[in-house]
């Protein structure tokens, strides 16, 4: 019988597969490039730019979301209940006691953000706190602190340097190929005939990589969402607390007016009302997996 341990231990393999895809895949799209162009400098300089910006944000994202957002902090006094669930929670999981902000929608959703455990936030909609029971709260945060225990914001940010070395590479490559490229080294017929199938195996990949390289981030995205659902039913011991949270979540028609692009992976689920049933194409460019996927997950697993 599955369990919420092998559960989550399998989702875990499944996101070290997808990393060391992804940079097989980005080492694999530098050779091409380097390759075509006759110059190591795209890799090395695509690598670096997309590392520099990536992490520049990284180091702010918390008071970058939380301005987004417009969120609240509250103190024990404004939520004595609220705060002694995430306290309990964070001693449980051995982790220091998060900023605490409230949303100010009508919507049930929630989020944690922050570079790390100790510049931790979790963020809930005051529809949350006003429409669920305490275990499903308590259900709902566990997520949240399962995310900042698994690293997972850096592990997000991490995945779009990824993104970011694909994008940058692949436009330098048009750029630099509208303008004639590097000069050519390979002369003759056989060289020339060389070059022109990896020019266009080049150009391919340069229309192809950025799509795979997005696809590869949200399949990363929906395992840590089961990953955070599966440590947090191991926090709460009690799954079917979750779950209920989740129903309740996925029912929820009421739009989220700060929502967007940007911060939507970042919340329990989909702030973006109506997307959630859909066709398998269009699931594969979804951050969340399918509610109902994530409901029966819990329902089917013990601990």
């Amino acid at each position: 019988m599955a369990t919420l341990y092998t559960h989550a231990d399998s989702n875990i393999r499944k996101t070290w597969l997808y990393l060391t895809a992804f940079l097989l895949f980005i080492v694999g799209l530098g050779w091409v490039f380097s390759y075509a162009l006759e110059s190591q400098a795209i890799l090395i300089f695509a690598v670096i730019f997309s590392i520099a910006v990536n992490f520049i944000s990284y180091w702010y994202s918390d008071k970058i979301v939380l301005a987004m957002t417009r969120a609240k902090p509250i103190e024990m006094k404004d939520n004595p209940e609220l705060y002694r669930i995430v306290e309990n929670l964070c001693i449980t999981a051995g982790l220091p006691l998060p900023k605490i902000y409230i949303l100010n929608e009508t919507q049930l959703n929630a989020f944690a953000t922050g570079r790390d455990a100790k510049h931790a936030v979790v963020v809930v909609t005051k529809g949350l706190l006003g429409r669920l029971d305490k275990s499903e709260l308590e259900g709902v945060i566990a997520h949240e602190i399962s995310h900042i225990g698994n690293r997972d914001m850096l592990l997000a940010t991490v995945v779009v340097v990824f993104v970011g070395v694909v994008v940058t590479m692949t436009d330098f490559f048009f750029r630099i190929s509208f303008h004639g490229g590097f000069g050519g080294r390979r002369s003759g017929r056989e060289g020339g005939q060389i070059k022109m199938v990896i020019m266009l195996i080049a150009l391919a990949l340069a229309i192809l990589a950025p799509i795979f390289a997005t696809l590869i981030r949200f399949a990363i995205s929906r395992k840590r969402e089961f990953l955070a659902d599966a440590s947090g039913a191991l926090l709460t011991r009690y799954p079917e607390g979750l779950a209920r949270a989740l129903e309740k979540i996925s029912s929820d028609s009421t739009p989220l007016r700060v929502a967007n692009d940007a911060t939507s992976h970042l919340y329990i689920a989909n702030p973006f009302k109506g997307e959630e049933k859909t066709t398998w194409l269009h699931k594969l460019f979804l951050t969340h997996p399918p509610v109902e996927d994530r409901i029966k997950a819990l329902r089917q697993i013990s601990i």
